[in-house]
């Protein structure tokens, strides 16, 4: 299970390994270089490659000033697959991730602004 160790803007670092770009932590595997089609939009198609991974919790974090927004579909998509959805700004969301059981948690987070 993955485990953050530190989060700043712009830079985190997942099991010993630092990362510059938007990510996602699934309990099984870490996806890096997480790309939006639409920037700070968050639409289903964006967790397409998870979707089947995703476990029932997942920590969005939708960056220091919170400019990532969901679209109001994906999060009822996402709810009725069984799946909690927390948007938070990324530090928040980090923490909450942290203090969560890593087996039944993910965590989207956009890094920056």
């Amino acid at each position: 299970m993955a485990r953050i160790e530190e989060y700043r803007f712009g830079r985190i670092v997942v099991d010993g390994q630092e990362h510059s770009r938007d990510l996602i932590i699934l309990p099984e595997r870490v996806v890096p270089n997480w790309w939006r089609a639409q920037g700070h939009s968050l639409v289903l198609d964006d967790l397409e490659d998870v979707l089947d991974e995703l476990p029932e919790r997942l920590f969005v974090g939708t960056g220091a000033s919170g400019q990532l927004q969901p679209d109001p579909a994906t999060l009822e998509a996402l709810r009725s697959r069984g799946i909690e959805v927390t948007m938070a700004p990324t530090d928040e969301a980090v923490r909450l991730f942290a203090d969560a059981d890593p087996a039944s948690t993910a965590a989207a987070l956009h890094l920056t602004c």
